[in-house]
């Protein structure tokens, strides 16, 4: 059990599959005890934002260091800058909502990009992030039982 269980963890830590890929793989495919996964995949799709969060500045910074690079990022910030006061007030509940809903696409590996470009504080996205995911965790565990059927 805990060799699969680890394999939950690594699995929720994919940008790709994450913990909607990871609860419904240890319930059905490796039928595991419905708590161990949930809190190992929630866990497992929580540790890659603390060197997400950390880290795209510097490798942002390395990268510009290449004039394509240096034209992209300015561009880039340059249009996320506009916004960047509207963020840094609502962003994290914004964030909250964007990972909470268990949709492709809309995981920590996005919303760590998304609190970066938008210049949301370390743990202030980081803490908000980690109740969405609680949250996605939730509501993919219930819909994977059978007990939620919203999102089937």
């Amino acid at each position: 059990m805990l060799n699969n269980l680890i394999k939950i963890a690594f699995l929720a830590a994919l940008p790709v599959t994450e913990l909607r890929g990871a609860i419904p793989v240890g319930l059905s495919f490796y039928n595991l005890p419905v708590l161990p996964t949930y809190i190992v995949a929630v866990l497992g799709n929580i540790i890659p934002a603390l060197f997400l969060l950390k880290y795209l500045k510097p490798f942002s910074e390395f990268l510009r260091r290449w004039l394509i690079f240096e034209m992209f990022f300015s561009w880039l910030f340059r249009r996320t800058g506009k916004y960047e006061k509207k963020y840094e007030k609502y962003g994290a509940i914004f964030l909250f909502f964007f990972i909470a809903i268990p949709l492709p696409g809309t995981g920590i590996w996005t919303g760590s990009v998304a609190a970066f470009l938008f210049g949301i504080r370390f743990w202030y996205a980081f803490s908000t992030m980690a109740a969405g995911v609680a949250c996605a965790g939730i509501i993919v565990t219930l819909t994977n039982l059978g007990l939620l059927s919203i999102f089937v």
